[in-house]
């Protein structure tokens, strides 16, 4: 019987690769890597590695300064990647990046209410206390006021920052 013959289907069972193909694994894989190392250390305490990987971008941490070292050291790296499965190490990097994301679309949102008070005054505080009716009118109104008039001055922005404050500490994370 011929190799090409064969009904075991081994031929089937290969999967060829291309050069370049491995190139960019290997690049996302080295990236990935990058990823780790820029992490905060209580994040990286939260990521599953082993303990070769720990040291390693611990010593990625000692080498911030040397450039050229730095870079090999990251290829170093991305050699550790590529023999085990980084699927958990995806997950929790993207946990990561969707907290991040969340975390600026609700300060995104505490901006636009922010500027929303300084441009509407009156009309912007009644339609934040329709929505969230636990906030001091008061308040918001006397710091949309300071706003408009250092505004209105080119002063620094006390009031402008204030408000931000106001609005962070007590509309937390249920913004609308």
């Amino acid at each position: 019987m011929s190799h090409h013959d064969d009904p075991s289907g081994y031929d089937d069972e290969i999967e060829w690769v291309s050069k370049s193909e491995m190139k960019r694994e290997s690049h996302a894989l080295q990236k990935l890597g990058e990823s780790l190392v820029k992490l905060k250390p209580h994040e990286l305490a939260k990521v599953p590695l082993d303990d070769d990987l720990q040291e390693a971008i611990e010593l990625a941490h000692k080498l911030h300064n040397k450039r050229e070292g730095l870079r090999r050291h990251m290829q170093y790296i991305g050699k550790l990647m590529r023999t085990r499965d980084v699927t958990d190490i995806q997950k929790a990097l993207a946990g990561f990046e969707h907290k991040s994301a969340v975390a600026n679309a609700h300060f995104h949102k505490l901006e636009l209410w922010r500027d929303r008070l300084i441009k509407e005054g009156d009309k912007g505080v009644n339609a934040l206390l329709a929505e969230h009716r636990n906030l001091d009118r008061q308040k918001l109104r006397q710091l949309a006021r300071q706003g408009r008039k250092e505004l209105a001055a080119g002063l620094p922005p006390q009031a402008y920052r204030e408000l931000f404050q106001y609005l962070k500490l007590h509309l937390g994370s249920d913004a609308s």
